[in-house]
């Protein structure tokens, strides 16, 4: 059973699972936690950015132990510490408590993410192995289209702690499977950047604090400036230190594939348009639109839901249009999905809103689990880990600023209240920001992975007929 890739596939599925709904159900339960432990708005939102701060920032060092200590072994490792992390969540009674918990469950589901993709790339090959990233993707795709709509449901039948006791017992399921799963390492290969870790850690630990207290203590606050000041001293540290580093945590060979960096960069906007409006959609549906807390998780799931829908038919998608392709297209989607959410205004019907979120839903929904695959596919299998890491690290850093800066605006239109007057005009900014960035970044991807693609046809025709 421990060379089973059926085994290793329920394993990575079950977690893939668990990761985002804590992060996509959080947000439906943050006024329930708001009001139950008696804190205000930028308390409160570091449940969300806490955690995902954490993910995005333990990603590169989690991918290098992986391919150092073992994959399984990393593996099981974020799992526990996730699960721990979820169960001690729902026991908390102060909000700083709980935001140190999410934070140390964010480092736990890093590890568990960052091993999982290692762990299918060693398990399959082939079509196999795109087969096996379109069901990681549906995984990851329940997660985040039921994830309010599940949420919704078990804060009123057991209170927000469900939120995080739910996902926690899922993955005791996966644990009681760890034993039948193949390690997979290369020993000695690469050692931890401990000097990176830290470096890169806290360098966006104190961006995201600068943009979430922003709006309470002012952008022009002592302790706002001393925070994004700290955090460019320390971007600037983390590239001296991984310069001189024999083995860096962000491997700068890959800097120099233009396939894995246009890669990455569009991954990162394609979760960056929907993943801060699953966080703060909610609210305006609401506080603005006077939907229930049931209702609003089920008009998200206009958005959400494609992501359940799409990625089953990636292996179809990629016999008729390049990956590469599929990826540009993902990008200009959720562009235009975020232009024409601009309709959006006090009154909003949900049909006059559907059409943006079900075109912000496809591009998130073709491109994921299988954007994942691509990258890994596109570094040396023996950085299988390294890579994923890189890939999500640059992808997850670059969502953690979008919700923070998503949360900074609204927070500054609205007196931190999420709610009219403001949300709407606040709102619509973000929205052609999102739109403006995802027109030019599919520029230049069809400039940078089409054109590449296109010569690498010309070059080695026989892989084209392959």
């Amino acid at each position: 059973m421990r060379n089973n890739p059926a085994v290793v596939l329920a394993a990575v599925l079950l977690s893939s699972l668990s990761l985002p709904i804590t992060l996509t159900g959080a947000s439906v339960a943050l006024p329930d936690m708001a009001a139950d432990l008696d804190a205000g708005l930028p308390a409160v939102q570091w449940v969300v950015n806490g955690y995902i701060a954490c993910f995005a920032s333990f990603m590169l060092a989690a991918g290098s132990m992986a391919d150092m200590v073992g994959r399984r072994r990393v593996f099981a490792t974020g799992v526990s510490v996730f699960a721990a992390g979820g169960v001690l969540s729902a026991l908390s009674w102060n909000v700083v408590v709980l935001d140190v918990l999410r934070a140390l469950a964010g480092v736990g589901a890093a590890a568990a993410a960052a091993s999982s993709a290692a762990l299918l790339a060693s398990a399959f090959t082939g079509r196999a192995r795109i087969r096996a990233f379109s069901y990681f993707g549906t995984a990851l795709g329940v997660g985040l289209a039921f994830g309010p709509t599940v949420a919704g449901l078990l804060v009123d039948g057991f209170g927000w702690q469900a939120v995080f006791a739910g996902p926690a017992l899922v993955c005791v399921v996966v644990l009681c499977l760890v034993p039948m799963l193949p390690e997979s390492a290369e020993p000695g290969s690469r050692k931890v950047d401990w000097a990176g870790t830290a470096t890169f850690t806290l360098a966006l630990l104190l961006l995201i604090a600068g943009f979430v207290q922003g709006p309470a203590w002012g952008f022009s606050s002592p302790a706002v400036l001393v925070a994004f000041g700290g955090s460019v001293v320390l971007l600037v540290a983390f590239v001296v230190v991984e310069r001189r580093q024999a083995q860096p945590m962000f491997d700068l060979a890959l800097l120099r594939n233009g396939k894995f960096i246009g890669i990455s960069l569009a991954g990162a906007m394609i979760v960056s348009v929907p993943l801060p409006l699953i966080v703060y959609l909610p609210a305006y549906f609401t506080e603005v639109l006077g939907m229930s807390t049931g209702e609003a998780g089920v008009v998200l799931v206009l958005m959400t839901g494609l992501t359940l829908l799409l990625p089953p038919l990636a292996p179809l998608f990629t016999q008729v249009v390049p990956p590469q392709g599929v990826v540009v297209l993902a990008v200009a989607l959720v562009g235009v999905g975020a232009a024409w959410l601009t309709v959006i205004e006090p009154g909003s019907s949900v049909l006059s809103i559907a059409g943006p979120l079900l075109t912000i839903g496809a591009g998130f929904g073709i491109s994921t689990g299988l954007i994942d695959g691509v990258a890994v596919g596109s570094v040396d299998p023996r950085r299988a880990g390294t890579g994923a890491g890189m890939f999500n690290t640059v992808r997850l850093g670059l969502e953690t600023v979008a919700i923070a800066v998503v949360g900074a605006v609204l927070a500054t239109t609205t007196g931190g209240r999420l709610a009219e007057p403001g949300y709407t005009s606040g709102l619509h900014v973000v929205l052609w920001w999102m739109a403006g960035l995802a027109t030019v970044l599919a520029v230049v991807l069809v400039k940078v992975l089409l054109r590449r693609a296109d010569d690498t046809a010309q070059q080695h025709p026989e892989r084209s007929a392959a």
